[in-house]
């Protein structure tokens, strides 16, 4: 059960951020609205948030899930790939001090991007993509194995169309897995039961599972039918101005 998040508020140069799609450019007003909704049903999860102010040195900021992994049992600070992103660690590691005694580090030559790291439960999947190399991956995992986690790696390298691990993969209990097409072979995966978008609804696996509840972008309605079949409370949000800058509803918070 999470009971706290943090979260920051969008820079007004949050267009200015890194992005590898051609959606257009973010509207400030529609995506100040559109984190104010994500903050709510946050709350409407039973979580305390906690509300960074927007930094417009960094726009890529609101994006906190990428700077930290925050488990249980320990948090580590990540090193982006991106190294424009490097001040937002710096800047998180005054912060978490307040929820943690201890932070460790992942260190160059290591990259690794909190995006890429979808946990399962005891079990961590950690992917290796642009952002994240082999040598931040092997840090991340040999950390989290001396707190009692396993630990499994998924190459995204050569997948078409996704960011990060999470772009395409996410957990959400009950040993089930949301999944795209193009990772659904994944040896690494076959232990779970997949539920595969569509081509049509790839964004959509981004969902994020919070206490009894799965937060989900809204535009999406096969994969929603299908998860409130499965017995889930979901609440659907837009999510398009984050969309044009490859982020998603995981990448908003990090949860704990």
């Amino acid at each position: 059960m999470f009971t706290k998040a943090i979260v920051r508020l969008p820079a007004s140069n949050f267009a200015d951020g890194l992005t590898t799609v051609s959606l257009g450019t973010p509207d400030f007003a529609t995506t100040i609205a559109q984190h104010g909704r994500y903050c709510d049903a946050l709350r409407e999860c039973g979580l305390a948030l906690t509300h960074l102010d927007a930094d417009p040195r960094y726009p890529d900021s609101t994006f906190v899930e990428d700077v930290a992994i925050l488990t249980e049992r320990g948090a580590i600070m990540t090193l982006p790939g991106a190294d424009s992103r490097a001040g937002e660690v710096a800047h998180m590691r005054t912060v978490l001090p307040a929820f943690y005694a201890e932070l460790a580090a992942i260190e160059a030559p290591g990259t690794l991007d909190g995006g890429d790291i979808c946990e399962a439960g005891e079990h961590f999947v950690i992917g290796i993509s642009l952002r994240t190399n082999e040598n931040g991956a092997r840090q991340l995992a040999a950390w989290l194995e001396k707190l009692g986690y396993t630990t499994s790696f998924v190459d995204i390298r050569q997948t078409p169309g996704i960011l990060h691990l999470k772009s395409g993969i996410s957990y959400i209990g009950d040993n089930r897995m949301v999944v795209i097409d193009a990772l659904a072979n994944d040896p690494v995966l076959q232990s779970f039961e997949l539920i595969r978008t569509t081509p049509a609804e790839d964004y959509a696996a981004n969902c994020v599972r919070v206490n009894r509840h799965v937060l989900m972008a809204s535009g999406f309605p096969l994969l929603e039918a299908r998860l409130r079949a499965l017995g889930y409370a979901v609440i659907a949000l837009d999510m398009s101005e984050y969309q044009k800058m490859d982020g998603g509803l995981s990448c908003l918070s990090l949860r704990f």
